[in-house]
């Protein structure tokens, strides 16, 4: 009997951490501080002060985008139902992230 395949899953931050810390011949304790100033730099580009973009370059670009609200609409069409009319409840103003790939991770696909 042949032997299934065990489901492929994401690596953790754990073996993240001790694979490039391999690579790069640094500490576990370095790649992790590296990656937390990541984090830091990430969090104030995209904060009310930042610009509002974050780029790693070659990888990916990390955009916040306001998003306005929607009033509340009554009467309208149900695409599901057709020859019915239904209310559609407001949405307030958010903001969104939105996370683009740059050429080098469409690349690696």
């Amino acid at each position: 009997m042949a032997k299934k395949e065990e489901a492929k899953k994401a690596p953790t931050k754990t073996e993240i951490l001790t694979a490039i810390a391999e690579e790069t011949k640094l500490s576990k304790k370095q790649v992790g501080s590296v990656l937390d100033s990541l984090t830091g730099q990430i969090k104030k580009s995209l904060s009310s002060r930042g610009a509002g973009v974050f780029a790693i370059p070659g990888l990916v670009k990390i955009e916040k985008k306001k998003v306005p609200a929607r009033p509340a609409r009554k009467n309208v069409p149900n695409p599901f139902k057709p020859g019915e009319l239904m209310n559609v409840a407001a949405k307030p103003a958010s903001t969104k992230v939105k996370v683009r790939p740059l050429k080098n991770l469409k690349g690696m696909v």
